[in-house]
């Protein structure tokens, strides 16, 4: 099953040791048709601007207009309506999926981690990538090669135990931090 979240942020549990937490945001969702295999267009509250298509898109399903995004998940649903968040209750570990930060163009050092060149004595090397290798053959730079360029933004998937979900609130805690910043849009997927 999966189910669509907002990441809050992060927080700590107040046991000893203590043991920090990210919290998610469960986001309203309907399902609004049921496909094969277990898959199903689920709508969610996820921006307010409408368009023409969206809007359409709505009275088709007979949805409010805070259900305005929509998505393909598996859910556990046998007909259309709210989204079950039952199966998460008895969750113990969950795969969730988010962007990463983005942190726009950046160096090598940065993006790959290179080593800098001395500091001082008029080395003129300090922050640069070096030699890409690129002489005679063959004439043009390979695809993979570590230089600098745009870097996060990338989709990433880790696994979390799940300490605590608020079903009345839609809160899941869990244990570890995941990707993303706070108020950031992602997808959590039981694994057991």
């Amino acid at each position: 099953m999966e189910y669509i979240v907002e990441k809050i942020g992060m927080s700590r549990t107040v046991s000893s040791p203590s043991t920090p937490v990210t919290l998610l945001k469960l986001l309203p969702a309907k399902v609004c048709e049921l496909g094969e295999n277990g898959r199903a267009i689920v709508a969610y509250a996820h921006t307010k601007a409408n368009n023409k298509a969206i809007v359409g898109q709505q009275k088709k399903y007979g949805l409010s207009s805070e259900f305005n995004s929509f998505a393909t998940l598996s859910v556990s649903n046998s007909e259309v309506g709210d989204l079950d968040v039952a199966p998460l209750s008895e969750a113990k570990v969950l795969k969730v999926s988010f962007n990463t930060k983005g942190r726009g163009f950046q160096g090598v050092i940065k993006r790959h981690g290179f080593s800098g060149g001395p500091a001082s004595h008029g080395s003129r090397f300090h922050r640069r990538p070096g030699s890409i290798g690129n002489c005679e053959w063959p004439g043009r730079v390979q695809p993979g090669r570590k230089m600098a360029g745009h870097y996060g933004d990338d989709k990433t998937t880790v696994k979390n135990e799940v300490v605590s979900f608020d079903a009345a609130n839609g809160v899941l805690v869990l244990k570890g931090s995941v990707p993303g910043f706070n108020g950031a849009m992602g997808r959590v997927r039981i694994v057991k």
